[in-house]
C-alpha cells in the first residue's frame, strides 16, 4: 500500500511538472525572444539562447518620448487598465445583486440561462447593433463606450459565476439576520458578501482577464490612440511588411505583467473560489 501510494505521488508530481512545462515554455520563449537580437532571431539554425542580451526594446516601449512607439504603447496600456477596471467593477456591481437574486429565487433561473445563452452568439453578430448604438450616443473611440461594450459581455458571465457561489450559503443565516432587524442592504453587505468573497475574487480575476484580452470589439470600435487598447496596439506592431518579432515579444511580456500580478496576489482566493464555493463544510 505504501509503495503504491509513493508511486501515485511520483506520478502526480511528474504530471504537475509536465503541465507546468507546457504552460511556461511559451512564456519563457517569449521572454527569450524579447532579449534576443534580430541576428539571433533570424539565424539558421535558430539560436535558442541569445549570444548577447538586448534590452533596448524594453527601453523603446517604456519611453515616453512624444510620437514614439513607447508613447503609443504606454497609452494603450493605460487604456486597457482603465477599460478593464471600469468594466470589471461595473460587472461586479451588476452581478452581485443579480446573482444573489437568481440564487434565492429559482424562478429567475430561466432568465439567467437566457442571458448566458447570448455567449452562443459570435461577436460579429452583435457588432452592427453595438456600433450603431455607440455611434448614436457619440461613444465610438471612447474608453467609456468600450467599457460599456465589455460590460455587456462580462455581466452575464459574472452573474452566472456568482450565483453558483451564493447557492451554498445557508438561507438560515439570512433569516436569522432578518429576524434581528437587518435591512436588505445590510443583509447583503454584512452576511452574504463576507462568505462569498472567494467566488467574488474569482469572478473579478476572470472578468478582468476577459476584458484585458478582448480584441475584436476593441479593434472595431477604436480608431485612434484615445481609446486603443493593448491587444490592438500589439497587432499594429505586427501589421507592417517587416515585423520586429523581438519588439512584438517584448510587448507581449509587458502586457502579461498586470494579469500575472493580479493572479499572484489573489491566487489563494482564486483557488478557494474554484474549489470550495462560498462556504466551507
Amino acid at each position: 500500500m505504501e509503495r503504491q501510494s509513493r508511486t501515485f505521488s511520483v506520478f502526480v508530481h511528474v504530471m504537475a511538472l509536465l503541465v507546468a512545462l507546457i504552460i511556461l515554455a511559451p512564456l519563457a520563449w517569449l521572454f527569450i525572444m524579447s532579449i534576443s537580437s534580430n541576428a539571433d532571431l533570424s539565424a539558421k539554425p535558430l539560436h535558442w539562447w541569445p549570444e548577447h542580451f538586448d534590452l533596448s526594446r524594453y527601453v523603446t516601449l517604456l519611453s515616453r518620448q512624444e510620437n514614439s512607439a513607447g508613447a503609443a504603447f504606454l497609452a494603450s496600456l493605460f487604456n486597457s487598465l482603465k477599460v478593464a477596471s471600469m468594466a470589471t467593477l461595473a460587472a461586479l456591481g451588476v452581478g452581485i445583486p443579480a446573482g444573489w437574486a437568481a440564487s434565492r429565487n429559482p424562478r429567475l433561473g430561466w432568465s439567467l440561462g437566457l442571458v448566458v445563452g447570448t455567449y452562443m452568439l459570435p461577436p460579429v453578430a452583435l457588432s452592427v447593433p453595438l456600433y450603431l448604438i455607440l455611434a448614436k450616443f457619440g461613444l465610438l473611440n471612447k474608453v467609456f463606450g468600450l467599457a460599456l461594450v465589455y460590460l455587456s459581455i462580462l455581466a452575464p458571465f459574472v452573474t452566472w459565476l456568482l450565483k453558483s457561489g451564493f447557492d451554498p450559503i445557508p438561507r438560515e443565516l439570512e433569516q436569522a439576520a432578518s429576524m434581528d432587524g437587518a435591512r436588505l442592504d445590510q443583509l447583503l453587505r454584512i452576511v452574504i458578501l463576507p462568505l462569498a468573497l472567494p467566488v467574488i475574487a474569482t469572478a473579478l480575476i476572470f472578468a478582468f482577464l476577459l476584458a484585458w484580452d478582448e480584441f475584436f470589439y476593441a479593434l472595431l470600435f477604436t480608431s485612434t490612440q484615445d481609446a486603443k487598447t493593448l491587444p490592438v496596439a500589439i497587432a499594429d506592431l505586427a501589421g507592417g511588411r517587416v515585423s520586429d518579432y523581438g519588439l512584438i515579444a517584448t510587448a507581449g511580456v509587458l502586457a502579461a505583467l498586470p494579469p500575472v500580478a493580479i493572479g499572484i496576489l489573489m491566487q489563494r482566493a482564486l483557488i478557494s473560489g474554484l474549489t470550495n464555493g462560498g462556504v466551507k463544510g
